[in-house]
């Protein structure tokens, strides 16, 4: 792991004139927004062929005094693939650049793990040592940090043939493999039926399927909420809930807004629901909800901050599920900046704002965190 100290020196060396950058996808122009918002240029770093969205639709266009008067992407760096900016030129450049990344799903997505924690030198807004844990194929993954925590998530089914009730298999797609081959059974039958499909149509590998997660399935509505911890806050005031949001997922929305029996009439592979996520929408909670949502979130940021020193910098989502009796489960978790946090870039979202008497989205609290360490000379504790 590159050494935290290390990265915290890099950016103080900086200065004021800091840049924000990303790499171009996700939740990119949520992190470009608020950092525009709060003063800051912005880099985005982005794949051939899938740059036309900052590159020209969102570029930023400044007066002469540089104040934003339309866009928030200020750079855009191009290369054939994502994971070039591991090239040492490039991370010398972005160095020289004054170039602060954020980290995103994209980032440890599209970049190799292992090479970001060892390779890329260059300073994280956020915590390093963290983004490992969403890998559900590591033994030390977000479920360990769940249970350790004392938070509720769903079960583990260890055998297929231990399934008595409705569950969710969770593994990769076949093709598109940053995505969900995801699928729900009740009983053995059923999984060895559908897993047989669904290979037969391509849509999950068998290697994978041996190596699936399966848990039970908790019948409710799901609330992903977008947390931010503070190290910079004073004792008390460290950690804050800012949106919640809700995911939009093909083909599964599509299948769930036809009637039941338009549903049973389809051919068996359409009645099988893919579950690649395409958007998000908004929500709010009952607040009755909001003060045990806080408490897992607090639960989680202890364990983090005693397992994965220095623990959570900036935002994190939980994405739960909440049954018939109000119970919280939380079923994936995001150590970073959410999927989601778009729905409230620019007009923020009503428990950012509410808290923060302003327009707060998530890619905003980032930046301005970042402009206050700037201010306190405290960068060393917000990068990694």
């Amino acid at each position: 792991m590159i050494d935290p100290g290390r990265m915290g020196e890099v950016a103080t060396s900086y200065g004021r004139e800091v840049r924000v950058g990303a790499v171009a996808s996700h939740s990119a122009l949520d992190i470009f927004d608020g950092a525009v918002t709060e003063g800051f240029r912005t880099v985005a770093l982005a794949q051939r062929g899938r740059d036309l969205t900052y590159r020209k639709y969102f570029q930023a266009h400044r007066d002469a005094n540089g104040a934003v008067r339309k866009g928030c992407v200020d750079e855009v760096r191009t290369w054939d693939r994502f994971d070039a900016l591991l090239a040492p030129a490039v991370r010398e450049d972005l160095r020289r650049e004054r170039v602060i990344l954020v980290p995103n799903r994209a980032l440890s997505s599209y970049v190799d793990l292992s090479e970001i924690e060892e390779n890329l030198d260059v300073p994280l807004l956020g915590s390093r040592a963290l983004l490992r844990l969403e890998e559900r194929s590591e033994k030390e993954n977000y479920y360990a940090l769940l249970g350790r925590a004392g938070i509720p998530h769903p079960p583990e089914v260890p055998d297929p043939d231990r399934i008595d009730d409705l569950v969710i298999v969770k593994l990769p797609h076949a093709v598109k493999r940053l995505e969900r081959g995801f699928f729900t059974c009740a009983s053995p039958e059923e999984y060895r039926a559908k897993g047989a499909e669904l290979q037969r149509l391509g849509v999950i590998r068998p290697e994978d399927l041996r190596q699936a997660r399966i848990e039970r399935y908790i019948l409710g509505p799901v609330f992903n909420f977008n947390f931010f911890y503070s190290p910079l806050a004073p004792p008390g005031e460290s950690l804050e809930l800012l949106g919640v949001d809700e995911r939009r997922e093909s083909s599964l929305d599509g299948l769930v807004r036809l009637p039941a029996e338009q549903q049973l009439a389809l051919p068996l592979r359409h009645r099988i629901p893919e579950y690649t996520v395409v958007g998000h929408g908004t929500l709010t909670v009952r607040e009755s909800l909001l003060e045990e949502a806080f408490r897992l979130g607090e639960r989680f940021v202890e364990e983090a901050r005693r397992s994965h020193p220095p623990g959570v910098i900036g935002p994190f989502c939980l994405q739960t599920c909440v049954d018939r009796d109000g119970r919280l489960y939380v079923f994936d978790v995001a150590v970073r900046i959410g999927g989601g946090t778009n729905i409230h870039m620019s007009l923020g979202h009503p428990y950012g704002n509410t808290l923060w008497r302003v327009p707060m989205s998530s890619g905003r609290r980032l930046a301005r965190e970042l402009r206050e360490a700037i201010a306190q000379e405290r960068l060393r504790e917000v990068v990694t």
